[in-house]
Parts: structure tokens; sequence; C-alpha cells
């Protein structure tokens, strides 16, 4: 049966078709509502197959008058969602025919596509929250008990935060050497988003203080239906000295358990990021990355 494949402007998409489909996908991650795609990306389109039974979206941006596919800012894994029988070699030629050049980050579902297609595999540890506390805190590794042992004698405390801006402004300030590709832009466009989901109740903001109110360790968490998104994480030098962030995810943990719902920790491929995630038993569920340059050959080492 021949596919229905339609590429269409964010604004000529059917919203309510889109999101229905990113809702009911365990695929279907935050990253690919319109309202997230409009936030964080300037132009994009989107893949429509049989009437959003299976969806696709496109980044874009353009240099020297060539479109080419991107990953936005604070935007992990986009990538097919929905039926994957449609992922033929039919729909991925409509892709390359339509872009050039490509660069994705294929969501954890993809796994057949990646398995046909060059991809490199991309850490992000999850911990399924639908069961106890205690459940949860049985597969810690054994290594982590240092940790939390220093961190408990310090009399840190779990304290409730609404401010959005204070979580950005100190990821944006740690991280200002290592994500330089993050621009301004980027910034002012994520923290008006999750102002957004702030008034749709779906950011969660916890911070772990000393006993002179000091801040050692904050998390903003986005959420959805499926998953709580570890987007924002900050300790300060006093706080990493204390241990304060394995205080911050083992109430934060406790708090989230008994939920039918995935904390998802956010990556990482960076060894010391990934050896902290792993020891509180979170669990690798990859995502790829998909990269292919079809420009012409005058013009495609512009685009390497």
């Amino acid at each position: 049966m021949k596919l229905n494949i339609a590429i269409l402007s964010s604004n000529e998409i059917d919203v309510s078709k889109w999101d229905a489909c990113v809702d009911s996908n365990s695929s279907g991650l935050i990253y690919a509502y319109c309202f997230y795609l409009n936030a964080m990306c300037k132009k994009w389109f989107g893949v429509v197959i049989n009437d959003y039974e299976t969806i696709f979206p496109i980044p874009v941006k353009q240099k020297l008058g060539i479109q080419y596919a991107y990953t936005p800012a604070f935007t992990q894994q986009l990538g097919f969602i929905g039926n994957e029988k449609n992922i033929t070699k039919e729909v991925i030629k409509a892709i390359q025919n339509f872009i050039k050049y490509g660069s994705f980050n294929i969501n954890f579902s993809n796994e057949n596509f990646a398995k046909q297609y060059e991809v490199k595999s991309m850490n992000n540890f999850i911990i399924h929250l639908n069961q106890s506390y205690n459940f949860i805190q049985n597969n810690f590794k054994k290594t982590i008990a240092y940790s939390l042992s220093k961190a408990s004698k310090q009399g840190f405390q779990y304290v409730e935060d609404d401010n959005i801006k204070t979580a950005i402004t100190l990821y944006k300030e740690y991280n200002k050497n290592n994500l330089q590709h993050v621009t301004t832009t980027d910034y002012n466009s994520f923290q008006k988003l999750l102002s957004f989901l702030q008034s749709q109740q779906n950011i969660i903001i916890r911070k772990v203080i000393n006993k002179e109110n000091e801040l050692m360790s904050i998390a903003l968490l986005m959420k959805d239906n499926k998953r709580y998104y570890n987007i924002l994480n900050t300790t300060s030098e006093a706080g990493r000295k204390t241990e304060s962030n394995y205080f911050l995810y083992n109430n934060l943990l406790q708090e989230l358990a008994n939920q039918n719902m995935i904390f998802d920790f956010e990556g990482s491929d960076l060894v010391g990021v990934k050896k902290f995630y792993e020891k509180f038993g979170a669990v690798n569920q990859p995502y790829f990355h998909w990269h292919y340059n079809l420009l012409p050959k005058p013009i495609k080492w512009l685009k390497k």
C-alpha cells in the first residue's frame, strides 16, 4: 500500500492531530510538541505520513542560501513518532530530497531505523518511577553510599522553588565554556518556553541549601504525561565539595516515586555525568544521531 507522505511548513500543520500523535506514542517526547518546536525553532517543517499516523519534525536554518536541518538547543530527541512500519525507504528518500543536509537527533524508539542507516548512538539514562522509593533505592550502586552519607551530615535542606530565571542564569554561567553554541537568543526563547510550561503546572524546581541558606544545588524539571525531564541542573563549588547533588537527586526520586512516569536524566556521554546517573541505578535508553550530506560537490564543503 502506497504511503501518503506530506512535508508541511509549521503553519500548515494541524496542531491538534500532530500533538495527538505525540501524546499517544511512547516515542512522543516533550520536544516534539508544536509549542516546543515553535518556541525553539525559527523555522521548521513536519513530515506527515497517512494523516498523522507517523510524524517527523525537521527544524531548519539557512546559510549562504543553503537550507539545512539541525538540532535546536534544549531539544534532545526528535525523530520518527508513531507507526514505525511507515519508516520506509520511500520516506527517507522524501526527507533527503527535501533537505540535502541533515543533522538529527532520533529518538530512542527508532532502533530499526538506526540499524539500517549510519547513525551514532548517544547515552540517555532513565529510571522508571512506577515503583516504591525503597525499590528504586535498592538499585542504587554501592559506590553511592559514601556521597549520600557525606551529604547527610551537612545540615542540608531540600526545598521547593519557582524561580525559572535563577535556574537558567546559574546553568548558563556554569556552562559558558562548554555550551558556546547555545546563544543568548536560545536561552531567552527557552526561558519563555519554561514560563509557559510553568503556567501549565509542568515545571518542578527543587534546590538544596545549607545551614547559611546558601544555594548548593538546583534542578529544574520539565514534565509531560510520560516523563520528568532533568533539563537544568547546577551545583556550586561548595556543593560539589559536599556532595549536595547526590542529596538533591536522592530527594527528587523519593518525592516522585510511585508514579506511572519516567525520570529522564537527559544524558550523558560525559564520563563523570554518566557515572553519576548510573550510581542511582539509572539504565541507558540510547537515542541516535543521524547525519547526512547530499549537497552538490561544489558546495558540499560549506557544511561538513
